[in-house]
């Protein structure tokens, strides 16, 4: 079984596409491969900055014969409809084969696929891959019509095994496959032949190209981190960034140099993001000073000075970049230090969203909504909304607009220059947070409160002006929002009735809408209370209302309708999130569905309390044999009362009872209940789900020796209401009728 080695040789290639290109070439080789019969026993990706290489071991010489059965017209069918078929499978018309079946006699032909060479089937398969290559972004280079994402200008693409190496026979675009490639840009001798990949890697390696890219990344980690410890400092770690500069060099060689003392000033992030983004530099921080004092930087060749003249035109580099950085720092240091007032009034010329008006709107709803969570996660209101109105405003700093991903953490920088204390400050850094899955969650109260409110302005604008996630869209990352929403109420176990706060701010977002003008200027306090009774907006919307004055304009009479149903579709859209967060924490599905469908809902912790207790609970023999009990009693009541036309909720009466078990029941039902409603009531479901358990016996045993549907038609209305206090006192803790099984 021969090997297969190839390589595409071009100009630079992009080091973000790299590691992908590679693999898309060795998915659509190997797929194109075991499609056309040739298997193979492994294969290995690689790729530098002006090659991708794929190797495959254990290749089948050559695809096996296949034998293909065909049904044909029937026997004495049309003489034209024969031939098509014969035309159509490539035989003659004695390899014709006559079959009796039941629709009657019909014509089957074999045709014979023999197998091919290796080489043939590979050529084929790699001008497809080359000429139908996914990259993001390519161009037609040259007279020749093929697209790829730099200049290609060789391709190797040999067979090999004991006897030696074969060439595949490939041209593409002018360019004719062979066994040579060529080492390093600088250091290399030129091309040169090989024989297999161990002898292709080995020569490269010699002409300083390491192939390998995790072997360029550990290499380049390695040396960067001794030459820091050396000198008692040490690199701040940055796996993307390594990733990166492991694709822009194909024989690194590392560097350090020093930052000059202009900028050691600088907070650290500012110099690691300016050295990052800029230069591709690597931080080494001073542990004693905390301060980033160093550089890294990796080369793509070996000097005779042994990198003193590359360092020094770094430096240079790097001194005019950082230049720039402390002019805005001081530049924005300056603003701080007078309050911040021109930051935050130019936010109101900034569009957040067209619809959904300017920054500085936005920052005044989340404010408002900042102040009534405060409370509900033990932080000052006053002290919450201050650090609310100051959390953004380094969106206008000269340095987060060179640099948008320090947004925030400027903030906090900028909110201690003006004299902020450390809540305000750490709410301005910690607001946007958390961002992903494995980012930390705040918990300061204030920053807390303030992070709620960012997301929650988010998702209830969006929502007013009908912007949800579609499929697999999600433009302004509402998902991600409402994920930080649960993680935050879910980390910090706070109890907190969301509907409350939907409500209110999608209010404020329709008088945003639609003016003030269309609300009303003095809402009468009656009319406000028949609002409130028909549970319309909720208590939020009451403190929303009670700023304006004037009577009550047709406009709100729209808005008593549309908003329920939005804040409704908002929650399912939390529901969802909440099933994907929990999924991974091995809660199932149906246990949280049983779970929302019980009162109290848009209280994520509380939710999430029952359905954890609910979890355990049918994991246990008891729970599993319950739920059964539940089921059977479900499904006769349900009959009945479809049956009958009446429901049976009550009446059921123990003197009506005939058997011991029965009566048991009866007597087992009064204790649980009480003690389920009380433990539901102080939100013990472990415990309401343990006196549930103590019913798997007696219901058991009412069932084994009781007939539901007997004759006596007083007794049968007994038993069956009997079954309903069943039902309700274990739909009390969580609608079993939705679990599984």
């Amino acid at each position: 079984m021969p090997d297969l080695l190839i390589e595409l040789f071009s100009e630079e290639i992009p080091a973000r596409m790299q590691a992908r290109a590679a693999d898309d070439l060795k998915k659509r080789m190997t797929d194109g491969l075991v499609e056309a019969g040739l298997t193979y026993a492994g294969a290995h990706a690689f790729s530098t900055p002006r090659r991708l290489t794929l190797a495959l071991e254990g290749l089948l010489g050559e695809s096996p014969t296949v034998k293909e059965e065909r049904k044909g017209p029937k026997v004495g069918a049309p003489e034209k409809a024969i031939e098509g078929f014969l035309r159509g499978a490539g035989i003659a018309r004695e390899d014709l084969e006559e079959r009796d079946t039941p629709k009657g006699a019909i014509y089957f032909a074999t045709i014979t696929k023999p197998g091919r060479p290796a080489a043939g089937i590979v050529a084929d398969v790699l001008e497809d891959t080359v000429r139908n290559f996914p990259w993001p972004k390519s161009m037609r280079w040259g007279a020749g019509s093929l697209r790829w994402v730099r200049p290609l200008h060789s391709i190797l693409c040999i067979l090999s095994n004991e006897a030696g190496a074969e060439v595949v026979p490939l041209e593409i675009d002018g360019i004719r496959a062979g066994d040579t490639t060529e080492g390093h840009r600088f250091m290399g001798a030129g091309r040169f032949a090989v024989t297999g990949f161990e002898d292709y890697e080995a020569r490269l390696k010699r002409d300083r190209v390491i192939l390998s890219a995790a072997e360029r990344a550990e290499h380049i980690w390695h040396d960067a981190t001794n030459m820091a410890f050396a000198q008692g400092h040490e690199v701040v770690e940055d796996k993307g960034l390594l990733a990166e500069v492991a694709g822009l060099v194909e024989w690194p060689v590392v560097l350090m140099g020093d930052i000059a003392e202009d900028f050691l000033g600088l907070p650290p992030e500012v110099l690691q993001t300016s050295m990052k983004e800029h230069q591709k530099f690597f931080s080494v921080k001073n542990p004693r000073t905390g301060r980033i004092e160093k550089f890294v930087t990796v080369a793509n060749r070996e000097t005779r000075d042994q990198g003193a003249t590359i360092l020094a035109g770094n430096r240079k580099v790097l001194f005019a970049r950082l230049s720039d950085a402390k002019f805005f720092w001081e530049n924005d240091l300056r603003v701080a230090k007078a309050g911040g007032a021109d930051w935050l009034e130019r936010l109101n010329t900034v569009t957040f969203h067209n619809k959904l008006g300017s920054q500085g709107d936005r920052i005044a709803r989340i404010a408002a909504l900042t102040r009534e969570i405060a409370p509900k996660v033990g932080a000052d209101s006053d002290l919450a909304e201050q650090a609310a109105r100051w959390a953004k405003a380094d969106l206008s700093s000269e340095m987060v607009y060179e640099f948008p991903e320090l947004q925030g953490l400027m903030g906090r920088y900028y909110a201690e220059a003006a004299g902020f204390g450390e809540e305000v400050a750490g709410a301005a850094e910690e607001h946007y947070s958390p961002l992903g899955p494995s980012d930390d969650v705040p918990t300061a109260p204030v920053s807390v409160a303030v992070a709620l409110a960012d997301k929650l302005d988010t998702l209830t604008g969006f929502w007013t002006i009908d912007e949800k996630p579609t499929g697999s869209k999600d433009p302004f990352a509402l998902r991600r929002a409402a994920l930080g929403v649960i993680r935050l109420v879910l980390e910090n176990e706070l109890r907190l009735p969301l509907d409350r706060f939907f409500d209110g701010q999608l209010l404020r977002h329709e008088i945003a809408q639609n003016g003030e003008d269309e609300v009303s200027r003095g809402l009468m306090g009656d009319m406000m209370d028949e609002i409130a009774d028909h549970g319309v907006f909720g208590a939020a919307v009451r403190t929303v209302l009670d700023a304006f004055d004037g009577d009550l304009p047709e406009h709100l009479e729209r808005l008593k309708i549309r908003l329920p149903d939005t804040s409704r579709d908002l929650l399912g859209f939390f529901h969802d999130r909440l099933k994907v967060y929990l999924r991974d924490q091995g809660i199932r599905h149906d246990v949280i569905d049983a779970c929302i469908a019980m009162p109290g809902n848009d209280d994520i912790c509380l939710l999430v309390k029952r359905a954890r207790a609910l979890q355990d609970f049918l994991g246990t023999d008891d729970g599993e044999n319950l739920l059964q009990g539940f089921k059977r009693a479900n499904n006769i009541l349900s009959q009945a009362e479809e049956k009958d036309g009446v429901e049976y909720s009550f009446g059921a009466d123990v003197k009506f009872a005939e058997e011991d078990s029965e009566k048991a029941l009866f007597a087992a039902l009064d204790g649980a209940e009480g003690a389920i409603s009380s433990a539901i009531e102080a939100e013990d479901f472990a415990s309401a789900m343990g006196s549930m358990a103590s019913l798997r016996a007696p219901i058991d045993a009412f069932f084994e020796a009781v007939q539901v549907n007997s004759d006596n038609t007083v007794v049968r209305r007994n038993r069956l209401n009997l079954l309903s206090r069943i039902r309700a006192i274990c739909l009390s803790v969580a609608d079993l009728a939705r679990i599984e099984g």
